[in-house]
C-alpha cells in the first residue's frame, strides 16, 4: 500500500480494539488502505510527515480519522486539537471512538471540532456493528468539501 494514499487512519492504542474495528471495516470492505497508529505521538508524525513517516507527503491526508483519547505519550485530545488547528489536516473528519463516556470528553472533543463522538461498545457484535455504521457513513455517504 502507498503510505500516501490512506483512506482511513485508526489512532488506537489498544491492539485488541485496533483488530476488532480492522475486522468490522473489512465486513464492508472499507480496510483497503487503512493504517494503524498506536499512540499519538505515531499520529502526529503520520500526519505531518515527521519521525518515521518523514516520507510521506503531508499534503496526502486520509478521508477519516478514527481517534481513541486516552493513549500514552500524546492522548487523543492534543492529537484532534493538532488535526484542527492546521490548515493541511483541519477539514479531515475526526471521530473519536473511545471508552470514556466522561461528559467532559465529549464537551471538550466537539469544542476542538471533533465530526462525531462514539463510545465504544463493550459487547462484540455492538462493536462491530457500530464501527461497521461509521465506516459506510463516513467513506461512502458523507461527502466531504
Amino acid at each position: 500500500m502507498d503510505i500516501n494514499e490512506v483512506d482511513i487512519l485508526l489512532v488506537e492504542d489498544n491492539p485488541t480494539d485496533a483488530e476488532l474495528t480492522t475486522r468490522a471495516l473489512k465486513r464492508k470492505n472499507l480496510v483497503n488502505n487503512m493504517v494503524w497508529v498506536k499512540d499519538g505521538a505515531e499520529a502526529l508524525d503520520f500526519l505531518f510527515a515527521t519521525g518515521d513517516y518523514a516520507e510521506r507527503n503531508p499534503e496526502e491526508v486520509p478521508k477519516l480519522i478514527l481517534l481513541d483519547l486516552r493513549m500514552p505519550k500524546v492522548d487523543g485530545m492534543e492529537v484532534l486539537h493538532r488535526i484542527k488547528a492546521e490548515k493541511t489536516t483541519k477539514k479531515i473528519p475526526v471521530v473519536v471512538l473511545t471508552s470514556s463516556q466522561e461528559d467532559r470528553d465529549i464537551v471538550e472533543s466537539y469544542k476542538l471540532g471533533v465530526n462525531s463522538y462514539v463510545s465504544k461498545p463493550v459487547e462484540f457484535d455492538e462493536f462491530i456493528d457500530a464501527v461497521s455504521t461509521l465506516g459506510l457513513y463516513w467513506m461512502l455517504i458523507n461527502k466531504p468539501p
